[in-house]
């Protein structure tokens, strides 16, 4: 399948095309990246609650197990430590949530700023390259025969700007009409060159 135009100033047009998609991608996932970073901030009060349920339980398990060696009234001594502990375990649990909220939300918008921007591009610069090496790789294979001539012919006279069609000699028309082959080649010249190829030969 052909993938750039044999016109330079075609070829050019379709490689900034494809230089510019490329550019569009990498610097959306840059700032998807950007924007990940700065949301997973967020995420630190969730961390410091969590080392505070964590530091709390750890304290509330020691004062708990010191508690209980007391003769006689240990277990009932223990019983509100280990009530704290199991409170700080909650706090704990509260702190690893908001950092899962939190990193769930950064992955949405990365995600989300990398689809919408690069699949709207894409959704207008992917039917634009596949239509013309659809219709370039059909013209080539048309090219080579004296019947695909006489199709790229009506081709040029259904699509080609009138002033082009006009720089033709006087009579390509009539003389194409008549069938004659070099008219043919003339039409079908004025198409493939549309489509930045050069007709064979």
């Amino acid at each position: 399948m052909r993938l750039y135009a044999e016109h330079p100033a075609l070829r050019a047009r379709q490689l900034a095309a494809d230089v510019g998609f490329l550019v569009w991608v990498v610097a959306w996932v840059l700032v998807a990246r950007a924007a990940h970073g700065a949301v997973l901030l967020l995420a630190a009060p969730g961390r410091a609650v969590e080392d505070l349920g964590r530091s709390v339980a750890g304290s509330m398990d020691s004062a708990a197990s010191a508690a209980e060696g007391v003769p006689l009234v240990g277990d009932e001594l223990a019983a509100p430590f280990s009530a704290l502990s199991g409170a700080g375990g909650s706090v704990r649990g509260a702190g690893q949530s908001a950092q899962d909220a939190v990193e769930t939300l950064a992955t949405i918008l990365a995600v989300v700023l990398v689809l919408l921007p690069v699949g709207w591009l894409l959704l207008r610069w992917l039917p634009w390259r596949l239509r013309w090496a659809r219709d370039a790789g059909a013209a080539g294979r048309l090219a080579g025969s004296g019947a695909g001539l006489d199709v790229l012919a009506v081709r040029a006279l259904a699509h080609a700007p009138l002033p082009r069609l006009a720089a033709l000699p006087p009579g390509t028309g009539a003389a194409w009409h008549a069938g004659d082959p070099v008219a043919a080649r003339a039409l079908a010249a004025v198409e493939l060159d549309r489509l930045g190829l050069r007709p064979p030969g």
